[in-house]
């Protein structure tokens, strides 16, 4: 063979193991997940479970279950600012602790503390978190009682450190997606009215009055809805909602999340791929009470009716397409005056520790709102799917009304933020009577307040 057929052999022997060696790169990249949106997740999931001998709401914690108490979330980059939304088995974080929860985790994620979202589940044999009331009680000599927060604080900074993880190891998504279903025997409204329109009794979260049992559910969102994303056919969070306060039984000494924690570790178990994460709803005037006499026995039934709800929601999930305009955080602020009479109590305080324990989150929350402080809402809008945040035990109404307001999206809640805010009852609900609207530092006003601007956030979701 010559030079010149010796040239050419070796030319084409080169060029075609070129040929291959790009489509080898073409089809290793094809089977890549595309991300044209450029979306990330990441997730977190932290141990929230106070040690033996801490203050939990009502008692001195004992021990903990098998199940402890945790601070699950996520964090999503890629459009806009990093968001972060999380919720926690405690039975609130208040005022100047909801303020601090969220400014260090928007520090964490590198976003400023409006994109952040912190919320308790609720569960009663938990802690609570009131930074402002537990200043109020030392600033007056007194003892904080389980406004003490040195585990809260420790809590925060591990939690802190999870979520900065998280957005480092955050992977690509490529889909979102949204299912509901119905959850058969577990929700009831905890308000039953008299003939007169009057409440006739309160249906607490474990109720034995056979004539409480026989009252109808009333009026509850009977739906729990299930946010999830996706990379590809690989699920990797799966957030749940869903309107209920979620005690079973309580006052027991055991850290414990409850029936709706229960539920969703069997989500965890069926769907081991995504991090589970569960929101409670707008359930301030809604039990269990219909469907609970408080046995132990029956958390695990109203475990599995739930989880039932949440995995018949998983199957029933529609996915979309993430673009790069496919998610939107939009925010409004609020004031909330507060009612004549909680104004005249609270600012006339009895100089007594028992007091001022029983009254604190409600003064701090008073004396912020003296201040100028607003009440932060807000709205995480991806696709067609709206999920609104908002403070306090709001009452299912305004989760009912945000459904109607956006008939053609779809469209849940999570409530519980700042808890510091306590009940807040429909217009209507103020001159029903019953324990919520008597407790409540709101009045008739209120509704209108936070119903318009659930409506803003809604329309500007639309532009």
């Amino acid at each position: 063979m010559n030079t010149r057929s010796i040239y050419l052999s070796k030319l084409c022997l080169t060029a075609g193991i070129g040929i291959i060696f790009v489509f080898s790169l073409f089809s290793t990249h094809a089977q890549q997940p595309t991300n044209p949106s450029s979306v990330r997740v990441g997730v977190f999931d932290v141990d929230a479970t106070p040690p033996v001998g801490s203050l939990l709401a009502y008692d001195t914690m004992a021990g903990a279950w098998d199940l402890g108490l945790r601070a699950k979330g996520i964090v999503i980059l890629g459009q806009g600012d990093p968001i972060v939304l999380c919720a926690v088995d405690w039975i609130g974080i208040a005022n100047e602790s909801h303020d601090l929860f969220r400014e260090k985790l928007a520090k964490a994620a590198g976003t400023s503390s409006e994109r952040v979202t912190v919320h308790a589940v609720h569960q009663h044999d938990a802690p609570r978190s009131d930074f402002g009331a537990e200043k109020l009680l030392l600033d007056a000599g007194f003892d904080p009682g389980n406004f003490e927060g040195t585990y809260q604080r420790e809590l925060l900074e591990r939690l802190s450190l999870e979520v900065s993880k998280a957005a480092a190891r955050s992977v690509a998504v490529t889909h979102v997606g949204f299912g509901e279903a119905e959850v058969h025997q577990v929700a009831s409204n905890r308000r039953v009215l008299g003939e007169d329109g009057m409440v006739q009794f309160v249906r607490y979260s474990a109720t034995k009055d056979p004539t409480a049992i026989a009252a109808p559910e009333g009026t509850i969102d009977p739906k729990v809805a299930v946010l999830s994303f996706w990379q590809e056919d690989n699920p990797i969070a799966v957030l749940s909602y869903y309107a209920v306060h979620p005690q079973s039984y309580y006052r027991t000494g055991i850290a414990n999340p409850d029936f709706p924690g229960l539920a969703r570790f069997i989500r965890q178990a069926e769907v081991p791929s995504a991090l589970h994460i569960h929101f409670t709803g707008a359930a301030g005037n809604v039990t269990a009470g219909k469907y609970n006499d408080g046995s132990p026995e029956n958390r695990l039934a109203l475990a599995q009716r739930l989880a039932d709800g949440m995995q018949r929601a998983y199957e029933k999930t529609e996915k979309s397409r993430l673009y790069p305009n496919s998610i939107r955080w939009i925010t409004e602020s609020v004031r909330l005056a507060p009612n004549s009479e909680i104004r005249l109590k609270l600012e006339n305080p009895e100089n007594n520790a028992v007091w001022l324990a029983e009254n604190a989150s409600k003064l701090a929350w008073l004396n912020r709102y003296k201040a100028g402080h607003r009440t932060l809402l807000s709205c995480l809008a991806i696709n067609d799917i709206r999920i609104l945040h908002m403070p306090a035990e709001l009452f299912v109404e305004y989760q009912l009304a945000a459904i109607q307001m956006q008939p053609t999206r779809k469209v849940t809640m999570a409530a519980y933020a700042d808890y510091g805010l306590g009940y807040i009852g429909t217009a209507e609900s103020y001159s029903q009577g019953g324990y919520e609207v008597r407790v409540s530092p709101f009045d008739e006003h209120a509704e209108k307040v936070l119903m318009t601007a659930i409506r803003h956030m809604l329309n500007e979701a639309e532009n």
